[in-house]
């Protein structure tokens, strides 16, 4: 079993910065894919940046290049820096480790806030 443990969430005004990261313990294989995503109050979860363990990333289209998804496999850390951030970013945070060939899981984490507030 993997555990995934999010920090880094927070209150920032509107422009500001914050860097979340994402901790698993437990055993991760290599050929998964992580990701950020993200869930507002009334709406449905949506992703918003993956990265494969060969690195291969891919974002969300409201991110327009204000956020950075980075993952070091060593550690088993996952990291988004997120910049310009707007009040329609503030959503719980989660992380995500999933992997679709054998040996298949697909775990989630606790999520962190994000408020996005002046």
């Amino acid at each position: 079993q993997v555990q995934l443990v999010e920090s880094g969430g927070g209150l920032v005004h509107p422009g500001g910065s914050l860097r979340l990261s994402c901790v698993a313990s437990g055993t991760i294989f290599s050929g998964d894919r992580w990701g950020w995503y993200r869930q507002a109050p009334g709406k449905e979860r949506e992703m918003v940046a993956t990265v494969t363990s060969g690195g291969t990333v891919d974002y969300a289209h409201f991110v327009r290049d204000r956020f950075t998804i980075a993952r070091h496999n060593a550690k088993n850390t996952m990291t988004l820096e997120m910049n310009s951030l707007e009040p329609e970013d503030s959503a719980v945070y989660y992380c995500n480790a999933r992997r679709h060939m054998a040996p298949r899981y697909n775990y989630w984490g606790q999520g962190t806030q994000v408020t996005v507030s002046s």
